[in-house]
């Protein structure tokens, strides 16, 4: 068993949203990426089934052609190989749901693009 919070020991990243993984479980891979306001994650796609949480702040999530605002409290889940993107409305903390097949480092390299 393991506790940890998506609310304690935030580092902010300047120029990119900052990755880290909060839980392995044996069924999924928790991740917070905490963005500052109008940092973004470009169009990409997962290879597997993903839930996206807004904890904290706003973020315009693109999908399908349209941009929906998600704010504090507010989960979306999307099948495999949706094409999506993220834009932050203001400072915000995202709880991203993987699979435990998925890869961080897949995660990793959109923030790096």
């Amino acid at each position: 068993m393991k506790v940890t919070s998506f609310l304690e020991n935030i580092k902010f990243n300047d120029l990119k949203p900052a990755l880290s993984l909060m839980l392995d479980t044996d069924f999924s891979k928790e991740i917070r990426i905490v963005f500052k306001k109008g940092q973004v994650m470009e169009d990409h796609q997962a290879p597997f089934a993903i839930i996206v949480q807004v904890i904290q702040g706003a973020i315009d999530f693109g999908v399908n052609n349209e941009t929906i605002v998600l704010k504090s409290g507010d989960i979306i889940s999307l099948k495999p190989q949706i094409v999506h993107n993220l834009n932050a409305l203001e400072d915000s903390i995202v709880r991203l749901t993987l699979s435990k097949t998925d890869k961080i480092k897949r995660v990793e390299k959109v923030i790096n693009k």
